[in-house]
């Protein structure tokens, strides 16, 4: 992964110790059974957490990695249990301006069987970052928002237009709950896509991210689930993990949320 260091970007610049550790305690207090991430390097990274997770006890036998046109920041997944399918959407495109551009880390797809023999699909997304060097965009809001209408139609095309109505899309969405942004994934038209699924820590406070250099807290992940999916989500709300120390290794915090079988 690169990193900035000492206010220079070093390619290839490992996280440090420290941090992969706070990232491992957090991981391993909710020990989720799949494990949905984004700003992940290389494959190696991957397997590298992934062999320190099982060192320390939380074993993830299947790895999924997608590298998307950002040549830097890629999606994965990590489970316990076997994808039925897996699916990287590296084509999405949309209009900008005069031209095309892609989803800069495009959209992983793996589902999984439930209990009852049927299967819901996970999706992974990471959208642009609210940082841009278009003076006609200011934040990328266009360009954001655009994003999540390409993932949103292609969500569509691979749940609803094959009758699969059980599904969740997780991720960072580098926007808040009621922008543009997230309400591509509530409804098309008159088509429900599905909510945003209410998510809170210990103290019942609600943000995931927080951006040292404002002094901002905002909530910008989570999941995002289908009408048929929400009954499924135990007591209908996720679970913001705040341990102490936990933003020494990131600084967006851990949402996750368990299944009713």
């Amino acid at each position: 992964m690169d990193r900035r260091v000492a206010d220079r970007w070093r390619p290839d610049y490992p996280k440090p110790e420290s941090e992969k550790t706070a990232v491992r305690e957090v991981i391993l207090r909710s020990a989720p059974d799949v494990l949905a991430l984004q700003e992940v390097g290389a494959p190696g990274f991957l397997e590298e957490l992934r062999t320190d997770l099982a060192s320390e006890g939380l074993n993830y036998r299947y790895s999924m990695h997608l590298d998307g046109p950002d040549p830097v920041r890629h999606l994965a997944v990590l489970s316990k249990h076997p994808p039925v399918e897996v699916v990287k959407h590296t084509d999405l495109d949309f209009k900008y301006f005069e031209g095309r551009e892609r989803v800069k880390r495009g959209m992983l797809e793996v589902s999984f069987e439930l209990g009852d023999g049927g299967v819901f699909k996970l999706f992974v997304v990471h959208l642009k970052s609210k940082y841009t060097n278009n003076k006609k965009d200011p934040e990328s809001q266009m360009r954001r928002t655009r994003e999540a209408g390409a993932c949103r139609n292609r969500i569509i095309e691979r749940t609803f237009d094959l009758g699969v109505d059980r599904f969740l899309v997780a991720g960072d969405f580098n926007d808040h709950p009621a922008s543009s942004t997230l309400r591509r994934f509530y409804h098309r038209g008159d088509l429900e896509i599905g909510r945003l699924v209410p998510a809170a820590d210990s103290r019942g406070e609600v943000w995931t991210y927080y951006f040292e250099r404002r002094g901002q807290y905002s909530l910008v992940d989570g999941f995002v689930a289908s009408p048929k999916m929400f009954p499924l989500i135990r007591n209908g709300k996720g679970t913001i993990v705040d341990l102490p120390g936990s933003l020494n290794g990131s600084d967006h915090r851990m949402v996750w949320g368990d299944l009713m079988e």
